[in-house]
């Protein structure tokens, strides 16, 4: 008798006040309170929040308790283009009683105090972000953990939103070192850091000495995000920026595989091959000239800069007037040319300058073919889509309510016809993606020879390599005696490679001192011809 209570007294208001009838969902249900404060872009007011989520398979109604989070928030605008929008994202802090920021686990994601609500007015099937998030996860690396949730803002509808973590340094996020502002010698001043390419002024950022190539008139601008601009020290400006520095200079240098003056020593090759998949699958229009993520951690666990985490692709997975490159209908062109479309906030172009290396086109293309005979598969994808298709079939027609801007050019300018249902949506954003993937099948970088292939990284004898990366010497063993087994040691173009090797029945130890540096394979051929390919990684 109370639930219906309850409802009834919602259902009479949300009639005098002509909005939109909203009770329950099979969708996680927020529910923000800032007693009609209007919510700024900044700074963050106080509220309340309680989220609703009963579990697979059930319904949650507005009026239950808030099972995964009930409690105090600081709440603000975010985002810059998204945030001239109707429909606008959020971020928000998590407090305590006391309106101190306090770290909580919500949907069982890590503890934080950080989260971010994305809007989207910009994405009309809702998996734009979720999608590329996912991707890139599956590949290895860290991605923001989400929710598709239904908000209601002061007691109005506002629609389906994207509940997740905001990229932040922490364990549970992007887990490298705390850096403090006192921090300013010796190991800990090497990392940790977060550094990205985006919108930049005078006082957050500092300005390449080198030019993207093609686009000698370009300045590049790096963003300090962690430390904040405000809290990051002289020696810890000076520090990144020189690192960074030595790591262009290395990109330029004709000795691109020299082991001390190469590139490959400064940068983790994987994470950036990565993310140029996950943005080129999407054909990101921002992926490499905003919301462009980099950090570094301290020498001592892993002296490279990494490319990541993934973020912002409403503006991705579709044909948009934006330039020729991004509008073309077939899934051609190519995201990381973006400098060619005279972007406003420029790219470094580093990804032109590691395509030009034989070694890094031919790793992207190995992993590309891994890729999709995975995760990556074709079907794999589309069937992904559709069961979120159906998962938000019913929260779908209450958005479309509050927002009716199907079958109209909204946000993004996108190229070619609108449709006017979710379901035309739906088939369209399948319909590019199939397009897109094929493309790439036909158009990728570099050539994953022969001789690994067929068999690309198949570890059919559970043979282990250490230490990997390696500078000196790499063991490999193999999980019982076998005295018949023979190593062969490839290039990525697979050429046969020869380095003193020692076998004691179960070990194999690989003199590597003379090699350059870069990536190679270790084939080892078993007693009954079982075939294992190990990649191995070589640093100094």
């Amino acid at each position: 008798m109370k639930h219906f209570i309850s409802l009834f007294v919602f259902l009479l208001l949300a009639v005098l006040s002509n909005a939109q009838v909203f009770t329950s969902s099979n969708l996680p249900i927020i529910i923000i309170n800032t007693n009609n404060v209007p919510i700024p872009d900044e700074p963050k007011i106080p509220g309340t929040m309680k989220i609703i989520d009963n579990g697979p398979g059930q319904i949650n109604y507005i009026t239950d308790p808030g099972n995964i989070y009930s409690g105090n928030i600081g709440i603000e605008i975010r985002g810059s283009y998204s945030a001239t929008l109707p429909q606008k994202p959020y971020a928000i802090e998590t407090r305590d009683i006391n309106q101190i920021d306090s770290a909580v686990s919500i949907f069982g994601f890590p503890e934080e105090s950080d989260w971010v609500l994305l809007a989207n007015y910009n994405d009309k099937v809702f998996m734009r972000n979720v999608l590329a998030f996912k991707l890139f996860n599956e590949t290895g690396h860290y991605a923001s953990r989400t929710r598709f949730a239904e908000v209601m803002v002061n007691g109005t509808y506002n629609g389906i939103y994207i509940f997740g973590e905001k990229i932040k340094r922490d364990q549970g996020r992007v887990d490298i070192a705390r850096l403090d502002p006192d921090e300013n010698t010796g190991e800990p001043l090497t990392g940790g850091y977060i550094f990205k390419i985006d919108y930049w002024d005078a006082s957050n950022s500092w300005t390449s000495p080198y030019h993207p190539i093609g686009h000698s008139n370009f300045n590049v601008h790096f963003v300090y995000y962690y430390p904040q601009p405000e809290d990051i020290s002289i020696q810890q400006r000076a520090y990144i920026k020189d690192y960074v520095t030595a790591f262009e200079s290395a990109l330029r240098n004709p000795l691109i595989h020299d082991s001390s003056a190469g590139y490959y020593p400064y940068m983790n090759v994987s994470s950036f091959i990565d993310y140029f998949i996950v943005n080129e699958v999407s054909r990101n229009n921002d992926g490499f000239k905003k919301s462009f993520y980099f950090f570094k951690d301290r020498n001592g666990k892993d002296r490279r800069i990494n490319c990541g985490p993934v973020w912002d692709f409403d503006w991705a997975w579709k044909n948009i007037n934006e330039c020729a490159i991004f509008a073309h209908t077939d899934g051609s062109g190519w995201a990381y040319k973006v400098n060619d479309c005279y972007p406003d906030v420029n790219s470094p172009g580093w990804h032109i300058r590691l395509l030009q290396d034989t070694l890094f086109a031919n790793e992207l293309h190995c992993r590309w073919d891994l890729f999709r005979s995975s995760f990556l598969n074709t079907d794999s994808v589309l069937n992904w889509v559709d069961d979120n298709a159906a998962y938000l079939w019913q929260a779908q027609q209450r958005h479309y309510t509050r927002w009716p801007i199907l079958g109209l050019n909204v946000g993004t300018p996108v190229v070619g016809p609108i449709p006017t249902t979710f379901q035309g949506e739906i088939d369209g954003f399948k319909n590019w993606i199939t397009l897109r993937l094929n493309w790439l099948d036909a158009n990728m970088p570099g050539r994953c020879y022969n001789i690994l292939h067929n068999e690309y990284l198949q570890n059919k004898l559970q043979i282990v390599a250490f230490p990997n990366p390696a500078s000196d010497h790499v063991f490999i063993e193999l999980p019982e005696q076998n005295n018949k087994s023979v190593l062969q040691l490839y290039s990525i173009t697979g050429n046969l490679v020869k380095v003193p090797v020692t076998f004691d029945g179960n070990l194999f130890t690989l003199d590597i001192s003379q090699l350059a540096v870069g990536m190679y394979f270790a084939r080892v051929t078993g007693s009954r011809n079982e075939v294992s390919n190990i990649k191995i990684i070589i640093s100094r």
